[in-house]
């Protein structure tokens, strides 16, 4: 979805400290300066994302990196930002 919105680039976004056990919805931003992307995904999509990996606090804390390479992979998490509230109910009623 994003992919043709973004010139082609090289870019690393890490997510970290992510406690997915602490929390039922994440939102994640990204910001270029053409375009904002929010991303919402449920504490079980999170920890079964496969981009999800252990930080260096032995396991308690994780970190999801988003970058160039597999952002087209996080398409079915964007929401328009108007829609936030929605998503947000919707996807912590999941759990």
């Amino acid at each position: 979805m994003i992919g043709f919105m973004i010139k082609p680039i090289t870019f690393w976004m890490n997510y970290q400290q992510i406690k997915s056990d602490m929390s039922d919805v994440f939102i994640f931003i990204g910001v270029w300066i053409d375009t904002i992307v929010c991303w919402v995904m449920s504490s079980k999509e999170i920890k079964e994302n496969k981009y999800y990996s252990p930080q260096h606090r032995g396991g308690i804390e994780y970190q999801i990196g988003i970058t160039h390479k597999n952002i087209s992979e996080f398409d079915i998490y964007i929401v328009e930002p108007h829609e936030l509230g929605k998503m947000i109910t919707k996807k912590g009623k999941r759990r």
